[in-house]
């Protein structure tokens, strides 16, 4: 029995269909970019939610996460300012964050020892010891999420990654 051919086609996903009917509908137009940035608009839409169910089993949300793994990779207290530059949190939901983080015993706000004005967020115990269980099932979460991939894969779309968002402005 002969073993059937190898197909070097890429298999075809929904941005390929969407690509191939405006090449039918619009031969004129270069739609090309819709291949990247349609697809990696999906696959943000897919990453997020599978990341809320991992953070969901430790009672948080995406932003919750990154303000407590924030102040746990910093290793000391950070101001309100300080922590949403460093964390994905937008200015208007750090204090609504914080309360809640606070009100459930995972933070405490102390007083600036620098700015008699200004407070100073840290980790509390049960806090420290909640984000370090959360983010080892994150990352279990994302290694398992890019297991398809080899690890020089995973390289080359980084280093892309980063240089797409570098030519767009985002810069630490």
């Amino acid at each position: 029995m002969a073993a059937e051919p190898i197909s070097l086609t890429p298999v075809s996903d929904h941005v390929d269909r969407v690509l191939e009917q405006w090449a039918r509908e619009r031969p004129d137009l270069d739609v090309s970019p819709m291949g990247v940035i349609g697809r990696v608009s999906r696959l943000a839409r897919v990453l997020d939610a599978e990341l809320r169910v991992a953070f969901a089993g430790f009672d948080l949300d995406r932003g919750s996460f990154d303000v407590l793994a924030t102040l746990r990779r910093n290793g000391s207290p950070l101001t309100p300012t300080a922590l949403m530059r460093s964390a994905m949190v937008t200015s208007g939901a750090i204090t609504q964050r914080l309360d809640r983080l606070e009100g459930r015993g995972l933070i405490a706000r102390t007083p600036s020892a620098s700015d008699g004005r200004g407070v100073e967020v840290s980790l509390t115990e049960e806090g420290a010891e909640l984000i370090d269980r959360a983010v080892e099932a994150h990352v279990a979460n994302e290694h398992r999420i890019l297991a398809g991939l080899t690890p020089e894969r995973r390289a080359e779309l980084a280093g892309g990654l980063r240089e797409l968002l570098e030519t767009l402005g985002d810069r630490p």
